[in-house]
């Protein structure tokens, strides 16, 4: 089992956690003093309190929590966050109200879901051409066909 080493900044922060043996990504917490309100079509950076050290080669993913996201609409606002193996930072979320109701963030609250995942960084070359495929050009919806 790979360990990832974490950083509390805040006191109350929380490791990210596992909400079941099988989940694939370990909850992330608010770490706050007070609650924060959302309005419908604003988005607020909440603090998580702490900082990863993400390996070479990898990119900690922040997604939405789904309960969350689906039952109150409050979702990452750049959709997938990225952590970059060098950045050591306070992870942030921007949480974004998608809904029609104001909703409140309470301190300790489980608001987004950290995957660790490899990463590829390959060179990219200019090509005058590139190899055909059986869908070649074909874009959005072309595979339903």
């Amino acid at each position: 089992m790979e360990v990832i080493r974490v950083k509390k900044l805040r006191p109350g922060a929380t490791l990210p956690a596992y909400g079941s043996m099988g989940a694939a990504g370990a909850d992330l917490t608010a770490c706050l003093e007070e609650s924060v309100t959302i309005e419908p079509g604003q988005t607020a950076f909440i603090p998580t309190g702490i900082a990863l050290e993400v390996p070479a080669n990898c990119a900690g993913l922040v997604y939405a929590r789904s309960g969350m996201a689906c039952k109150q609409g409050l979702a990452p606002a750049n959709k997938v966050g990225v952590i970059d193996s060098d950045y050591r930072g306070e992870i942030l979320v921007a949480l974004h109200n998608h809904g029609s109701q104001a909703r409140t963030v309470e301190p300790g609250q489980r608001i987004a879901q950290l995957l660790i995942t490899p990463v590829l960084t390959p060179a990219y070359e200019e090509a005058g051409s590139l190899s055909d495929t059986a869908r070649d050009a074909g874009g959005f919806g072309s595979t339903g066909k």
